[in-house]
């Protein structure tokens, strides 16, 4: 969502327009839990676009080795306890493989069709053999008929203020966040992903979904293509990670 987001508040702001103050305060929603039954004991993952380690802390402590991925450097900062990458999602080459590949946050749902898939190939290109990618996009039926909308948990209030439509399968909304007394605003655009959607763009990557893991049917698994060998063409060249081998701070 990179081209097509914005942020403003207290703090840095993240290239996407999230806080960076913001998001290292957000409670989780249950996330870290349901990825925690979907693998095995210990499964080591790769988070890709791992933000202020909302969900990388929660996993660690369930007994996950978790290599966070961010190209903010103020959002790894926030992450002191693991190892951390400094990347955009489409420019990541590890030299490791691990168990399960995350891409949660929505991410699917960015209108960048081919930046979608280049995000899919990365998770392809770095699973283990027996391997899983989980994904998590927006329920669908949402985009049916987006609204203003309020949230209150915990002292925290977020505010869907403005929502309007670029296109029938897209949504511009700007979201308002107000947390002890502090404020903020994020503006960004998604795109609608159904079944037959997601089914397209996991082949494109060399991925087969597999099994819906939430009763919503928002969270994925999808496993490699039998035929399809690790080197997948993303569509682009190779760029360039900042990679450290032990926790960064």
């Amino acid at each position: 969502m990179k081209g097509c987001a914005s942020g403003n508040g207290p703090g840095a702001i993240a290239p996407d327009g999230s806080s960076v103050d913001l998001y290292a305060r957000l409670p989780t929603w249950g996330e870290p839990e349901l990825v925690h039954r979907a693998l095995p004991p210990a499964a080591s993952i790769l988070e890709l676009g791992c933000g202020a380690g909302r969900m990388t802390g929660p996993l660690v402590r369930l007994g996950h080795p978790v290599t966070a991925v961010d190209e903010s450097p103020e959002m790894l900062a926030r992450i002191p306890y693991t190892v951390t990458v400094r990347s955009t999602i489409e420019e990541l080459r590890l030299p490791g493989r691990f168990d399960a590949v995350l891409l949660a946050s929505h991410l699917i749902n960015d209108p960048d069709r081919r930046l979608r898939v280049r995000w899919l190939t990365t998770g392809r290109r770095h699973l283990a053999d027996g391997g899983s990618l989980l994904l998590q996009r927006l329920d669908p039926s949402w985009f049916d008929t987006p609204r203003p909308a309020y949230v209150y948990q915990d002292g925290l209030e977020i505010v869907l203020v403005e929502v309007r439509r670029p296109t029938s399968r897209q949504v511009a909304a700007t979201i308002r966040y107000r947390l002890e007394g502090l404020v903020w605003y994020h503006r960004f655009t998604v795109e609608r992903v159904d079944d037959a959607d997601l089914d397209e763009l996991l082949a494109l990557a060399g991925l087969r979904r597999t099994e819906f893991v939430s009763a919503d049917r928002t969270w994925v698994r999808a496993d490699p293509l039998d035929h399809v060998g690790t080197d997948v063409p993303d569509g682009g060249a190779a760029g360039k990670s900042d990679f450290a081998a032990t926790p960064t701070g």
